[in-house]
């Protein structure tokens, strides 16, 4: 799978940790960067991210921040992407199941490394479910 990825400063400890993970798992990873932990704006990694999902060069985009907030309210503003904030396993599941969720956005200052990579997994195998869900996501677009 193609997999998009970047992070702010705060995440960019488990961006480096989750690109070699997913890399071992057999995915194609796009780093988008940052390429340290010195302060960046999270805006000017979540969009190339989200863009590069809208525009299905990758399948699935990875953002991680201090609380993921910022990087999932960014992400959200383009209209084909369904990012979900998720710092429990089962979250993660739920966001691919029932919201076709697209990018997984992680809370770095909220959970350690070990839960930040099953959740990773976890998004990454998970299926949209459809069905009575499909015309839910449909009506998340405002276009």
């Amino acid at each position: 799978m193609k997999i998009a990825i970047g992070s702010d400063h705060a995440g960019f400890d488990y961006k480096t940790t989750l690109v070699d993970y997913l890399k071992k798992l057999g995915h194609e990873v796009k780093d988008f960067g940052p390429s340290s932990a010195d302060s960046v704006d999270y805006p000017d990694f979540a969009h190339p991210v989200a863009t590069s999902v809208e525009s299905q060069e990758n399948e699935l985009g990875i953002l991680i921040c201090g609380s993921a907030n910022g990087v999932a309210i960014t992400a959200n503003k383009h209209q084909g992407i369904r990012a979900a904030i998720a710092w429990q396993n089962e979250i993660a599941a739920l966001a691919r199941q029932h919201n076709n969720a697209n990018v997984l956005c992680i809370p770095a200052r909220f959970i350690d490394i070990e839960l930040a990579k099953k959740i990773t997994q976890t998004f990454t195998t998970t299926e949209f479910e459809g069905g009575r869900h499909a015309n839910r996501v449909i009506k998340i677009a405002c276009s």
